[in-house]
């Protein structure tokens, strides 16, 4: 098995012979962790929070974590932390998930798009540089690492940097990856702050959450107190003195909210969880770096698909393998591409419908033939199965499918 350094009888299997393209993995360790706070501990604002951020600053080297109910939420924080209100814009890639931009939105700001650069998937430096001199109200850069690949990430920080903007990594793909440097993702050497996803098919799952880290001070205080309705934390002074204390007193029961926040905190049941899978990381990873190695040799020779993404796999975090698929050589759709891989029990997917093209945003101006390196990724993009729990046979089977699916005669029409 490819994950036989592990104990495979605790693997928790679903019962379905369906393939997806991705999924979390549970095991006994995972679920005694998290029976144990049940029994002994907090639900929530317990331990766990706490002991979890203190973790991962340790693992990814930045100098504070927050933990938050969603990496949305944590976008959304960032962007408040950072200033952004009614007047600013966020710069963002039109191929990532739409939170990334609608986060501007939540603030009073708005969002505004670069092109992609077709190797990498990421941000293209040239055209946020453009983008830059066309929107002075651009406040904050918002590279989304794509998925879960640094590759470009170091140049296009440093054109946000020259321009004097903020930069929030969306990293919620990109866990335990490493830039070009060695430094881990996200240890915030390249932005003011970075947000990533405990969501189940991404790199460590609690169900649902993300974390924020930082290395500023003034951005940590900003988003303890957001995240937790606005109310004072650490060493903020009171400001109604005159309750806040008998005498030389603090009132034990009392705590001020000087400015609006969010209920976006994360229960301590989720986070033993994302801690006990926190050990597993690196093995993880190490997994999914190995199903791209194969992917990549089986599909070298075949005609019609290659990698979407042609760099970076060894310091990805690998949360997804999007491969692109001339659908029109083959003569087909990738409706019907889809489909056949479906009724052999393979689920696919797209990552992502380009945010641009969403209603929301077509509605405020953005046009389809404006990002033409995002649309001619998108039209061609098909994301295959890589999860922990795909087996040597598993991965055999989406192969063989695969190879049978490509040829003209396997297809149905």
């Amino acid at each position: 098995m490819m994950h036989d350094d592990h104990d495979t009888k605790n693997y928790i299997k679903t019962a379905t012979s369906i393939i997806p393209y991705g999924k979390h993995y549970v095991d006994e360790d995972d679920i005694a962790a998290v029976a144990n706070t049940l029994r002994y501990g907090n639900l929530t604002q317990g331990p766990k929070i706490p002991e979890f951020e203190e973790q991962v600053a340790a693992y990814v080297g930045a100098k504070y974590a927050v933990v938050v109910s969603s990496a949305t939420a944590g976008l959304h924080l960032s962007y408040i932390a950072l200033g952004v209100q009614a007047g600013d814009a966020v710069l963002t890639s039109p191929i990532t998930f739409v939170s990334t931009a609608n986060a501007a939105h939540y603030c009073g700001g708005r969002a505004v798009f670069a092109d992609i650069d077709r190797s990498t998937l990421n941000l293209d430096p040239g055209e946020v540089t453009k983008t830059l001199a066309d929107h002075p109200d651009i406040k904050i850069e918002a590279p989304d690492l794509f998925p879960g690949s640094t590759a470009g990430i170091a140049e296009i920080s440093a054109v946000a940097r020259s321009a004097e903007k903020y930069v929030v990594e969306d990293a919620a793909h990109a866990l335990g990856a490493t830039y070009p440097s060695g430094a881990k993702v996200p240890s915030c050497g390249h932005s003011d702050s970075t947000g990533f996803s405990l969501h189940p098919v991404k790199s460590i799952a609690a169900g649902e959450g993300g974390i924020i880290t930082t290395n500023d001070d003034a951005i940590y205080k900003s988003l303890l107190r957001l995240r937790s309705h606005g109310i004072n934390k650490l060493d903020d002074e009171y400001i109604n003195t005159h309750l806040a204390f008998t005498g030389d007193e603090t009132n034990p029961w009392y705590y001020e909210m000087a400015s609006i926040g969010y209920h976006y905190r994360n229960t301590d049941i989720q986070i033993s969880l994302a801690q006990s899978q926190l050990k597993k990381l690196e093995q993880f990873l190490e997994h999914r770096r190995n199903i791209i190695r194969r992917y990549e040799a089986e599909l070298a020779p075949l005609e019609h698909i290659a990698a979407a993404q042609a760099t970076n796999h060894q310091q990805s975090a690998n949360h997804l393998y999007p491969v692109a698929i001339d659908f029109e050589g083959l003569g087909t759709t990738r409706l019907t591409f889809m489909n056949n891989l479906k009724k052999a029990g393979i689920l696919t997917q797209v990552h992502y419908i380009p945010v641009h093209l969403h209603p929301f945003y077509a509605a405020q101006g953005w046009q389809a033939d404006m990002f033409p390196q995002s649309m001619g990724y998108y039209n061609t993009a098909l994301s295959l199965p890589l999860y922990y729990g795909l087996t040597d046979d598993d991965f055999d089977f989406v192969i063989s499918c695969l190879k049978r699916t490509l040829k003209p005669s396997g297809l149905s029409n």
